[in-house]
């Protein structure tokens, strides 16, 4: 999916959320629990109840794999199920060497038909490269994360030097931040920030104003919708905001895909404001 036609469902639907799909098959409704293909059913429901109220959905890949063979095919199920008018995100924090993030690549890709991958930049350039070869495709790199692990690196100060003369003090994820920013362009690079620092994302707009930002952290985390859309929002809106748990767990009742609806109609109403 191209950041047009993006910024085109966002227009047309008024609203800018990504509902997860962190599937974990204890905490789905029991009813379903004895199904064959349980985790599937239950993203399918989700689906179809949710469809018209977001834009994105985003897979966490970790409650697939950890099911093996099985997970694995539920989760090529439930991308294949979801329709191409909605951004596809596949959350799995990948990044290695060059010729191994290009198997990485091609595995999300062209063998599953996701838009996005989430990458870690730790390794540097050649990590992330391969995920920004394909045409329509994006990485989504880790910023500034919500987790209170952010603290050992993301946070920590660095002192740069513009000459001998000039050095000041930036956080290692604002280094990251501009130092990735050149290796792609706004319309096939995105970043991770978590919504509960809200306090850096006027900074964070500064350093990168015409990014997308892909914003975990909303609803079960404790992060403000309002916070995030006043503080982070551009001219394309440049935001996919992510409720997972909110959203997918409103309900552990036979009735979870009505009230799965709900929460993300609210969301959508009050992003609707947000949009005006």
């Amino acid at each position: 999916m191209t950041r047009q036609q993006l910024v085109e469902q966002i227009q047309q639907k008024q609203s800018y959320l990504c509902v997860g799909l962190d599937t974990d098959l204890t905490k789905i409704p029991k009813h379903l629990q004895s199904h064959p293909d349980a985790i599937y059913e239950f993203n399918k429901a989700i689906i179809d109840a949710t469809l018209p109220h977001c834009v994105s959905y985003k897979i966490n890949t970790a409650f697939y794999e950890a099911m093996g063979l099985k997970g694995w095919e539920a989760m090529e199920r439930t991308v294949n199920y979801i329709p191409d008018t909605h951004f596809k995100i596949a959350d799995a924090k990948r990044g290695d060497i060059g010729n191994t993030s290009t198997q990485y690549a091609r595995a999300f890709f062209e063998a599953m038909n996701f838009d996005a991958v989430t990458v870690a930049p730790y390794m540097g350039e050649d990590s992330v490269r391969p995920f920004l070869e394909y045409e329509g495709k994006w990485a989504i790199v880790l910023g500034l994360t919500s987790n209170k692990g952010a603290s050992d690196f993301e946070l920590k100060q660095l002192v740069s030097s513009n000459g001998e003369e000039h050095l000041r003090a930036e956080f290692l994820y604002e280094r990251v931040l501009r130092t990735v920013a050149k290796w792609g362009t706004p319309d096939n690079l995105m970043f991770v920030v978590g919504a509960t620092q809200p306090e850096e994302f006027i900074n964070i707009r500064s350093i990168i104003p015409d990014h997308f930002l892909l914003v975990p952290g909303v609803g079960a985390q404790g992060g403000s919708l309002k916070d995030i859309s006043e503080k982070a929002m551009n001219n394309d809106c440049g935001l996919l905001v992510n409720a997972s748990r909110a959203v997918i767990y409103a309900s552990g009742k036979e009735d979870f895909a009505t009230e799965a609806k709900a929460i993300a109609e609210q969301y959508q109403f009050e992003m609707k404001s947000y949009l005006c």
